[in-house]
C-alpha cells in the first residue's frame, strides 16, 4: 500500500501556454483549459474581423470560400481545449485504477512511478513546445499539411490573392492566427505521443490480467472510457477537414467526386491515431486468452468429470431427486459462463460502441458537405418521397 501512495499523478496537460492560462485564471482546476481555448480562438478570430472590417472586405470573408477561417478559431481550437478538460482527469483516472486494483502488480510498481515522472517532465518540457512552435511557423516553408486545396490554408494562396504584399489583414492572419492554430494542432500530436509512450511503458510491465473478467479484456476496459473522451478532439480534425472541403469545392479547385477517396483517408488517419495506441496490449491480451483458455478449459474437464461421474453415472444418485437444487448445478454453470468470457475476450481493448461513435465524430462534421452538390430543397424532398412513399 505504501508503495502505491508513492505513485504520483499522470497528466499529458502541460507547458508555458498552460502555466500561462493557470495563472490568467483562465484554466480552473488544473484541467478545464475550455475558457482558454475560447479565449485565444476569439482573440485570433475577433482581430482578423476588426481588420478586415476597417479595410472593407468584410462581406468576402463570410462566405463560403472562407468557411475553414471561422471552423478554426471558433470550432476547432475550442474543441481542442474541450479535449483536453474530458481527457486529462481520465487519463490520471485510468493511472489510479490500474494501481488501486492490482493491474499492475506490486514489484512494477517502482517502475510505474519512474514511466510517469518521466511523462511529466516531457510534458513540461519547454524545449517540446518551443519545438511545436518552431515546426508551427516552418510548416509553410515546405507546404501545407494537406494537399487539399484550401484558399484559407494556405500561404502561396493567401500571398497570390494579395499580390505578393503583406497587408494588416493578412500579417494578422499569417504571422499570428494560422501559425496559432497550426501550434494548437501539433501540441495536441504531441501530447498523443505521451500517452501513446506511456501505454508503451505500461504493456511493457509485468501486469496481472485475468481473462475471465467481466470487461472482456482482462481488466483493462478503464481504455475504452479514455479513448471515448478524445471525441472532441477527432471532431475538430474532422471539422477542420470539412471547412477545408468546402472551400475547395466552392471555389472550384476541387471537385466534390475527390471526396470519396478522401473521406476514408481522414477515418483511417482517426483510427491510427485514436484506437492505434490499443493494439499495443494486443500481444498481452493474446497471451492472456491462451493461459486463460489452457487453466479454466483444464479446471472445467477436471469438474466435468467429476460432476459426470457423481450425478449421472452414480446409479443410485441419478435415480433420486438429490440433484435438484443441488449447488453443483449452479456450479457448473457458473464454470461455463467463466469459460465463455475467456472464450469471447476481444483482442483488443475495443467494443464496437467505441469504433461506432470514433467514426460518427468523423463523418457527423462532414455530412453538410452533401449540400455542396445536392441543394437542401432537393434532399428535403427525397427524404420525404422515401419517408412517405409518395
Amino acid at each position: 500500500m505504501k508503495e502505491a501512495e508513492t505513485i504520483p499523478e499522470l497528466s499529458v496537460l502541460g507547458g508555458p501556454l498552460h502555466r500561462l492560462g493557470c495563472r490568467l485564471g483562465l484554466v480552473r482546476g488544473g484541467t478545464n483549459t475550455i475558457r482558454l481555448g475560447v479565449a485565444l480562438g476569439l482573440l485570433a478570430w475577433g482581430v482578423l474581423m476588426l481588420l478586415e472590417l476597417l479595410v472593407g472586405i468584410g462581406p468576402q470573408v463570410f462566405s463560403l470560400q472562407a468557411i475553414g477561417l471561422h471552423v478554426r478559431f471558433l470550432v476547432a481550437i475550442p474543441l481542442f481545449f474541450l479535449c483536453e478538460t474530458w481527457v486529462a482527469p481520465r487519463i490520471a483516472e485510468f493511472a489510479r485504477y490500474i494501481v488501486q486494483y492490482g493491474l499492475v502488480r506490486d514489484a512494477s510498481l517502482p517502475a510505474l512511478a519512474s514511466d510517469i515522472r518521466r511523462v511529466g517532465r516531457m510534458k513540461d518540457s519547454w524545449l517540446a513546445e518551443v519545438l511545436v512552435l518552431l515546426a508551427a511557423i516552418g510548416l509553410p516553408l515546405i507546404g501545407t499539411i494537406t494537399d487539399v486545396p484550401s484558399g484559407t490554408g494556405s500561404w502561396a494562396t493567401i500571398l497570390h490573392s494579395t499580390g505578393g504584399r503583406l497587408t494588416w489583414v493578412s500579417g494578422w492572419y499569417l504571422g499570428f492566427c494560422l501559425p496559432l492554430f497550426r501550434f494548437l494542432a501539433l501540441r495536441w500530436l504531441w501530447r498523443l505521443g505521451l500517452w501513446w509512450y506511456f501505454l508503451w511503458c505500461v504493456q511493457r510491465l509485468e501486469l496481472r490480467l485475468v481473462p475471465t473478467h467481466s470487461d472482456g479484456v482482462a481488466g483493462l476496459g478503464y481504455l475504452e472510457i479514455v479513448q471515448e473522451n478524445f471525441a472532441p478532439l477527432v471532431v475538430a480534425i474532422s471539422v477542420v477537414y470539412s471547412g477545408q472541403f468546402a472551400e475547395g469545392i466552392s471555389s472550384g479547385k476541387m471537385a466534390f467526386e475527390t471526396l470519396y477517396p478522401m473521406v476514408p483517408i481522414v477515418m483511417l488517419a482517426t483510427a491510427v491515431l485514436f484506437l492505434g495506441p490499443l493494439f499495443l496490449f494486443l500481444a498481452k491480451l493474446w497471451t492472456c486468452r491462451q493461459t486463460g483458455m489452457r487453466e479454466y478449459m483444464g479446471m472445467a474437464s477436471r469438474y466435468v468429470n467429476a460432476f459426470d461421474s457423481k450425478w449421472i453415472r452414480d446409479e443410485q444418485v441419478s435415480s433420486g431427486d438429490f440433484q435438484l437444487g443441488s449447488a453443483d448445478l449452479q456450479s457448473l454453470a457458473d464454470l461455463t459462463s467463466s469459460v465463455n468470457v475467456v472464450l469471447g475476450m476481444r483482442p483488443v481493448p475495443a467494443s464496437l460502441r467505441l469504433m461506432l461513435e470514433l467514426g460518427a465524430s468523423v463523418i457527423l462534421p462532414l455530412l453538410p458537405l452533401v449540400f455542396l452538390k445536392y441543394p437542401v430543397d432537393q434532399v428535403a424532398a427525397r427524404l420525404f418521397r422515401m419517408l412517405t412513399g409518395l
